[in-house]
């Protein structure tokens, strides 16, 4: 199903992301704090709402070359929020606003450290990116209806651990988590379910 990109579908979920009942995590953690963007844009073709996802560069010193959502640590006293929104500017040159967040969904613990806050937010239509050659190699738009299709997550096993791996396959790839641990809660919000995802297990090469 192809959700346009118009006010309709950003109130439908703004209102599914608002019913949510986001679990934070222990305020206590030893994990450092770190937040995402799930942005929602205009599709390549225009004719429906995507979410942009980023390929990291290969000169990066953790996780290079890997899928993920644009993100990072949260500086001292940053927000996941305020996090979020600086992270996108400082990644793709994608300058939003609060005014533009839609909401937040639960804290994902990450193998490498990390408690990570996801961020919905929505974007202007055809807001120009201008990716960071140091943080990110390219830049795609993943179409919602892409996401929701029948098969798009599915899980396997690792011996390392008893937990489910969760993956997104995605034009032949894999996409692993954490990544696809919050795409994946993202699409059961839109489809306006509440689903858990922080046991979903990440593979062994992104524990570090």
């Amino acid at each position: 199903m192809i959700r346009p990109f118009d006010d309709t579908t950003r109130r439908l979920i703004a209102g599914r992301c608002a019913a949510f009942p986001r679990l934070a995590g222990d305020a206590a953690s030893p994990l450092k704090r770190a937040a995402v963007a799930i942005v929602l844009v205009e599709s390549d073709n225009a004719a429906g709402t995507s979410l942009l996802l980023t390929l990291r560069a290969s000169g990066l010193r953790a996780h290079s070359n890997q899928w993920a959502l644009p993100g990072g640590r949260c500086d001292p006293g940053e927000t996941a929020v305020q996090a979020a929104l600086r992270e996108l500017d400082e990644e793709l040159g994608l300058t939003l606003t609060t005014d533009e967040v839609l909401g937040s969904f639960d804290d994902y613990p990450t193998r490498s450290g990390y408690l990570t806050t996801p961020v919905l937010m929505w974007a202007a239509a055809r807001a120009p990116l201008t990716p960071n050659p140091d943080e990110v190699a390219s830049v795609h738009r993943i179409a919602l209806s892409d996401v929701e299709r029948a098969g798009a997550f599915d899980f396997t096993e690792i011996p390392e651990s008893r937990r489910r791996v969760i993956r997104y396959s995605h034009r032949g790839q894999f996409i692993h988590a954490p990544t696809a641990a919050l795409i994946y809660q993202f699409s059961e919000v839109l489809a306006g379910r509440v689903t858990r995802v922080a046991e979903l297990e990440q593979p062994v090469f992104a524990w570090r």
